[in-house]
């Protein structure tokens, strides 16, 4: 008998994430499921709190609010570079992410919000920072994780995981 949805387990899952506009953001229905190590913070807080407990062959609607999903969004993490910031060989458009140093030196992804002529007007808010996330979901298959995945933060694939 598979285990239930707790800290430590690798889950697998299907996933529609729909926005209020009824728009939708992402989902893996048709593709390949998300693995995901529970309790690693390898998914929004909220998603993982509604999911502990679940079992294989579960299905439901969670909401998340942005506080507990990517956040609300910070208009002082938004600023103006030149394009000359950026390589050269890169064709910008709206929606891209970079990574960046932050102001400890940490990698500090960033996306672009807005082309203006030879600027550029990045955000270190998620582009769904703000924002209310509606999850459909279907959990197609928990398991204990190996020392190693729960080491490493992530699980691992087939034949484990090279570094």
């Amino acid at each position: 008998m598979k285990p239930a949805i707790a800290d430590g387990h690798a889950v697998t899952i299907h996933y529609r994430l729909t926005l209020d506009d009824g728009s939708i953001a992402d989902e893996s229905f048709g593709s390949d499921p998300l693995v995901y190590l529970h309790g690693a913070q390898n998914i929004v807080p909220g998603l993982e709190r509604q999911l502990e407990g679940k079992k294989v062959g579960d299905t439901c609607d969670c909401e998340v609010p942005a506080n507990e999903g990517y956040g609300e969004y910070d208009p002082t993490a938004e600023q103006t570079v030149p394009k000359t910031a950026f390589p050269p060989n890169v064709e910008l458009q709206v929606g891209m992410s970079f990574q960046t140093r932050g102001r400890n030196g940490q990698p500090q992804p960033v996306w672009i919000r807005a082309l203006d002529g030879d600027n550029v007007v990045v955000s270190a808010n998620h582009p769904l920072a703000g924002q209310r996330l509606n999850f459909k979901i279907e959990v197609v298959d928990v398991r204990k994780a190996t020392a190693e995945e729960k080491k490493h933060g992530h699980v691992h694939g087939p034949g484990g995981h090279h570094h």
